[in-house]
């Protein structure tokens, strides 16, 4: 019984900070368009990278604190390699005889101070989404864990719209279009963090 328990906590951590990672990627790959939707202008890893907040609180309970701040450093330091990597793809000469490819440079090569903003809000604000999570666990509750994940959210969220928004953009777009994004960010990050909420109820609790 207690095998078949560490090998569902096991299973479940692996999932969870898989699907953490892939996440973070995809996010900061998307970054690098500005959507415009409904009048606001929204970068478009917006619509995924709140996934990550509770994807973090899922490791979190599953895995622990410690895990949790591995994962947040390792998934930083994943996106800076990943920026590095398609940077360098991209200055390689290509192969004429299937053409120029310039796309790929055109579409991943990486804007720096996006990737510096992205990775800088990130880091901040998951690191105080894992103390969020930790002070409630411990000082308020361990039941209703939905409101875990909305109070932990509550400070992050609008930590990291605002780092990212005003760090990637702030003085390259016109003021305006940067309060956008930042509101537009938090008004997404928002709705998703209520649709996700379920997610928590999904992994095991490492102490039970």
């Amino acid at each position: 019984m207690v095998k078949e328990q560490k090998r569902d906590l096991m299973t479940a951590a692996i999932l969870v900070s898989v699907l953490y990672v892939a996440a973070q990627m995809m996010s900061d790959i998307a970054s690098l368009r500005i959507v415009m939707i409904a009048g606001y202008s929204i970068d478009a890893g917006t619509f995924i990278y709140p996934l990550t907040f509770t994807l973090r609180d899922m490791v979190h309970k599953v895995a622990g604190i410690k895990a949790a701040r591995i994962l947040i450093l390792t998934a930083a330091g994943i996106n800076i390699f990943m920026a590095l990597f398609f940077r360098v793809v991209s200055l390689l000469p290509p192969d004429l005889t299937v053409g120029l490819q310039e796309e790929f440079g055109l579409v991943l090569s990486p804007i720096w101070r996006i990737v510096a903003a992205s990775i800088i809000a990130e880091v901040v604000s998951e690191l105080i989404d894992t103390e969020g999570y930790r002070f409630w666990v411990e000082k308020v509750t361990k039941k209703y864990q939905w409101a875990r994940v909305l109070f932990s959210n509550l400070f992050s969220i609008p930590i990291d719209s605002f780092l990212f928004s005003f760090l990637a953009f702030w003085r390259l777009f016109p003021t305006s279009v940067v309060i956008s994004i930042f509101v537009s960010n938090m008004i997404i990050k928002g709705i998703t963090t209520i649709v996700s909420i379920p997610g928590i109820y999904l992994v095991p609790n490492r102490n039970s």
